[in-house]
C-alpha cells in the first residue's frame, strides 16, 4: 500500500494512510523519537525516515505490513530477537496485525545511534 503521495512531508505521508495503518505507524514513529529525540524526521526514498548526521532508519506502510528499515548491520546485530518476524537484507516487516515490538524498536534506533555517531 506504498503512498501514492507526491508531498515531501511525513505529515502529507501519513494523511494518505488507512486507520489500521496510521496507528500503527504513529506508534513507530512515536518509540523512534523516544530513542532518538536528537533526531531530524524527512521523507527519504518517498519514506518518512529519521536523520542524524546520516539516516538511522526509515519506515513505511505497506498493505500487510509495517516495513521498518535499520540497516543491514542492525538486523544481523539483531538477528535472534527478530527471529519472528520476516526479514531481509536491510528490511523487517511487522504485520499489521499483530503488535508492535517496541521495545526492540527502540534498542535497534539506539543501536544505529551508536554506528551513526562513529562514523563522525
Amino acid at each position: 500500500m506504498e503512498t501514492k503521495t507526491k508531498d515531501k512531508t511525513v505529515e502529507a505521508y501519513f494523511n494518505v494512510l488507512p486507520d489500521q495503518a496510521k496507528v500503527k505507524m504513529q506508534s513507530l514513529r512515536k518509540a523512534i523519537r523516544e530513542a532518538a529525540p536528537e533526531a531530524k524526521e524527512i521523507i527519504s526514498y518517498k519514506m518518512p525516515a529519521f536523520k542524524m548526521n546520516s539516516i538511522l532508519v526509515w519506515y513505511g506502510a505497506f498493505k500487510n505490513h509495517i516495513g521498518f528499515f535499520p540497516t543491514a548491520d542492525a538486523i544481523e546485530v539483531f538477528k535472534k530477537e527478530l527471529s519472528e518476524y520476516k526479514t531481509s537484507k536491510g528490511t523487517i516487516q511487522f504485520p499489521l496485525d499483530e503488535p508492535l515490538p517496541l521495545s526492540l524498536i527502540k534498542k535497534i534506533v539506539k543501536h544505529r545511534i551508536k554506528e551513526v555517531q562513529k562514523k563522525k
